[in-house]
């Protein structure tokens, strides 16, 4: 335990930034499992509005250091790569 002013300050600080980022690290896996089960359920329309509301969210959180830079692009694109592969099997 901490002993120190500073040390108990620093804890203190420490436990509200990891509230805070674990909030946040929820708040992105919410917005990619909506596009996720849009997909699953072959719904375009919906699964398009849920990624145009997702992408905004995961690059905040890229540029925050929430997630990783290149997490957030693969999650990007992969979760577009199904869309566009839904898209295509609606047409044909």
């Amino acid at each position: 335990m901490a002993n120190t002013p500073s040390a108990k300050k620093r804890a203190k600080q420490a436990e509200k930034r990891r509230s805070q980022n674990a909030s946040q690290r929820s708040m992105v896996r919410t917005y990619i499992k909506n596009v996720v089960k849009a997909i699953e359920a072959k719904d375009l329309d919906l699964a398009k509005n849920a990624y145009t509301l997702a992408v905004p969210v995961i690059d905040r959180m890229a540029d925050k250091g929430i997630i990783h830079k290149n997490k957030a692009a693969r999650h990007k694109s992969r979760l577009n790569g199904h869309i566009k592969a839904l898209g295509e099997a609606a047409a044909a």
